[in-house]
């Protein structure tokens, strides 16, 4: 990879005795969310973002299914998760500590416009979402450390806007959109169905009405489709939401009541299982 310092590749950190979570958005990048974290016995209940998901272990190790494939992930492996792909992740050997930020399709977009100096049209996403690329995770690393440590603003800009041209240039797809049929159709609606009513409270015999499905056809082809079930789905759908509205500075018990959640412990818990923080840390950054 080209016009990336060496000095940003440093050796893997050992792990900390305890779980540690840092949240920050970066007003850089238009308030993109950044991560850094130490995660021991955390496991990540499966969930999608709106955002791109890019990132890469520090040291340690971690597990995770995305997109129905399962697959082990240490140093020198890098995260190219695209919007609305579903993940989970769980620790192995120990616990695992990684970077991660979430840029927007449009932020992703401007910043392959302002490297090329050209239109960008299409939309950028990754064929594969675990890869192992020591050089380029060594260099995300690097420039996500600058991020944090607040540093200025064009060494900042810099580093970062090189190393995610980079990740595209190498790594980068074109979507596939797969061929429609009468099932996927199906599964489709009760997918917006779900993201259009998720305040509610949903009953499976009325899902599987809008699709025109069986129950237990509804559970099978939604999962085959979405790698996820019908209810893990809403309760992805109804976090994402929770997610807006605490950066808008609502507080949690009404996010939790506005969003379709029985109550705030229960909230509380499904937003962790997803994010990794609760709900109030997310709040205040």
């Amino acid at each position: 990879m080209q016009n990336i310092s060496q000095e940003q590749a440093t050796e893997a950190m050992p792990l900390a005795g305890a779980e540690t979570t840092r949240f920050w958005r970066d007003p850089r990048f238009g308030g993109m969310e950044c991560l850094s974290a130490t995660f021991l016995t955390h496991e990540f209940a499966p969930h999608a973002h709106d955002t791109f998901s890019i990132g890469a272990i520090e040291s340690g190790s971690q597990i995770a299914t995305i997109c129905g494939a399962r697959e082990a992930s240490g140093p020198g492996d890098l995260y190219l998760i695209n919007p609305g792909e579903t993940h989970d992740g769980a620790p192995t050997d120990g616990g695992y500590r990684y970077r991660m930020i979430y840029p927007d399709l449009s932020l992703f977009r401007e910043i392959l416009e302002d490297v090329t100096g050209r239109v960008f049209h299409g939309t950028p996403a990754f064929g594969k979402q675990i890869l192992h690329d020591p050089k380029l995770a060594a260099a995300f690393l690097g420039a996500h450390r600058t991020l944090e440590a607040g540093v200025g603003a064009l060494e900042t800009s810099q580093s970062m806007f090189l190393v995610l041209d980079a990740m595209f240039r190498q790594h980068g797809s074109s979507i596939i959109v797969p061929t429609d049929t009468s099932e996927r159709s199906a599964v489709r609606r009760a997918r917006d169905y779900l993201t259009e009513h998720y305040a509610t409270d949903l009953g499976l015999e009325e899902l599987a009405a809008v699709a025109g499905l069986s129950r237990a056809h509804l559970i099978r082809a939604f999962r085959k489709e979405f790698h996820i079930t019908p209810h893990a789905f809403l309760t992805d759908v109804r976090i994402r939401s929770a997610r807006r509205r605490l950066r808008a500075g609502d507080l949690p018990a009404e996010v939790a009541l506005e969003c379709g959640f029985a109550d705030q412990a229960h909230f509380t818990r499904h937003f962790k299982a997803r994010t990794g923080l609760t709900p109030g840390q997310y709040r205040a950054r």
